[in-house]
């Protein structure tokens, strides 16, 4: 699984720091030795082209040499809405998406044939995001924190996975953002995220 990262319009840096925040909780059971060359991350430079382009993202992971590989998206923000055109458009060509993470897609319809998680900064964000395609499992912050701080700092993101059960019943567990998306991420056969 190749990990492709779409920010939204914010400081560069800040992807730097969202990355860093799922290290520091990655665990350290899943050996990470020669990942970088096995399985480096893409970061579409969201700083050079519009992140909410669906053909920029696409001409991105094009000229990417990755053909045949399997990508995991993760995407935040105004990137969501270009992630996921992207993620439609690379399975219409023939390639596989393993996941799609949309990291407050607030008002983005998210649907698929390809796992769907939500992550939202607040309650409210994660109930009327749900509206438009909640996917699979699910998170947000509670106490609710800024929106760039959901991208700046995941690992300090408190708040609540969200799964149901194949009866439909709920269940919340505390997590970070950060645990959430390395554990779903993991799940999904991504070697690393740095």
């Amino acid at each position: 699984m190749r990990l492709v990262i779409c920010p939204g319009v914010h400081d560069p840096k800040l992807t730097d720091r969202f990355l860093a925040g799922l290290s520091e909780v990655w665990e350290p059971d899943n050996p990470r030795q020669n990942t970088q060359t096995s399985y480096p991350v893409k970061i579409f430079p969201a700083h050079k082209h519009p992140p909410f382009s669906a053909l920029d993202i696409f001409h991105f992971l094009c000229s990417q040499e990755l053909t045949g590989e399997s990508l995991v998206f993760v995407s935040f923000s105004a990137g969501v809405v270009g992630a996921i055109g992207a993620a439609w458009m690379w399975q219409q060509l023939g390639g596989q998406v393993g996941a799609f993470f949309a990291l407050d897609g607030w008002g983005v319809p998210l649907g698929g044939n390809f796992p769907i998680h939500r992550l939202s900064h607040d309650r409210f964000t994660h109930w009327s995001s749900a509206l438009l395609g909640s996917g699979g499992d699910s998170f947000y912050a509670d106490g609710p924190i800024a929106h760039l701080d959901l991208w700046r700092a995941p690992q300090t993101a408190q708040g609540w996975h969200i799964s149901q059960n194949r009866a439909g019943i709920e269940t919340a567990k505390p997590t970070t953002a950060a645990k959430f998306l390395v554990h779903l991420l993991q799940h999904y056969g991504v070697q690393s995220v740095v």
